[in-house]
């Protein structure tokens, strides 16, 4: 039998809870905002309160967890489901634990202005780098937005999470949905993946992906290069794909996301007053090569760094009616 959200909703269990007060500074929402897909994010969502509710699947099982803080130095869960006691024990590293943000200098000996960045230090001290350990639910959705826009991208993954997932565990404040599990994904038939709006190309990377997905969930234990060179090793996934797996699932504060259509001219004028292409982002970016991805996110969570907009924006492109 099929549930729909609602069945789901009417059988809700007493939660697990737990409360972690780390030695160090948590920002919840400047942690786990990546691993949101837009704001109609069926695995994610951000409660009228500020709460942070996402769903997973973990080995022990699926899950859906509400965090949120009181402070930056004490934070709350709750979590229902077969993975609610692995997610409550896994909690410190998915916000970060395992992060070393102690360990990255602001300074950079070539920057005409040096405050911009050390002011972000500054103002933004809870941010870490979240290390979720879920490399298929990092990796699929990297894969939908290849070379394509957000929007595109965000309404692809809604559509198949929606068609494609479970509805999550708990009594979530609006519908939730639990992302499909490997084998859900092995059995969308390529009709499906066309009216989402993902092409050959990306359903066939995802298929290549899902061949050998158990070596790829193996990365989450590997050193953060040999991680990326095993993801890159699937055809279709590039430098790009592999970084924002790996910003994700792995907790990797270097990887930067190299192919990027926005990073590297925000980048350069952030930093530089001027745009830069990927290479000149790269070079720029060298003396801090261990929290590359660290700089980016920084920046982007700082008021003063932009990129001016200025002519067309990329068209968007559907061929589901062909």
């Amino acid at each position: 039998m099929t549930l729909t959200p609602e069945d789901v909703r009417s059988q809700v269990c007493e939660p697990m809870s737990s409360q972690w007060r780390p030695l160090f500074e948590v920002d919840v929402r400047a942690i786990l905002g990546p691993l949101r897909r837009g704001a109609g994010d069926p695995c994610h969502h951000i409660g009228t309160d500020g709460d942070t509710w996402r769903t997973s699947r973990l080995p022990t099982g699926p899950v859906s967890y509400r965090i949120w803080q009181s402070g930056l130095r004490n934070i709350h869960c709750q979590a229902w489901g077969p993975g609610a006691a692995e997610l409550l024990d896994t909690l410190p590293t998915v916000l970060g634990a395992g992060d070393s943000p102690e360990d990255f200098d602001p300074h950079h000996p070539a920057l005409p202005d040096q405050r911009l960045l050390a002011d972000a230090v500054r103002r933004f001290p809870g941010l870490r780098m979240s290390r979720t350990s879920r490399v298929l639910e990092a990796l699929v959705p990297a894969i939908i937005e290849q070379k394509i826009t957000g929007n595109e991208a965000r309404q692809s993954w809604r559509t198949l999470v929606r068609r494609h997932g479970e509805p999550a565990p708990g009594p979530t404040p609006v519908p939730m949905w639990l992302p499909p599990t490997a084998e859900a994904w092995r059995l969308i038939p390529s009709w499906e993946w066309h009216r989402a709006g993902v092409d050959p190309a990306r359903s066939g990377t995802v298929m290549r992906a899902l061949r050998v997905i158990g070596r790829l969930e193996q990365c989450s234990t590997l050193p953060p290069a040999q991680a990326q060179a095993r993801l890159r090793a699937v055809p279709g996934i590039g430098v790009w794909t592999a970084a924002e797996t790996a910003q994700r699932a792995l907790g990797d504060a270097d990887a930067l996301s190299v192919g990027d259509y926005h990073i590297a001219a925000f980048v350069g004028w952030s930093l530089l007053g001027r745009p830069i292409d990927d290479a000149g982002m790269v070079e720029l970016l060298e003396p801090w090569r261990g929290h590359r991805h660290r700089v980016v996110r920084l920046l982007e969570m700082h008021p003063a760094a932009v990129k001016p907009r200025f002519g067309a924006r990329m068209t968007i492109q559907d061929h589901r009616g062909h």
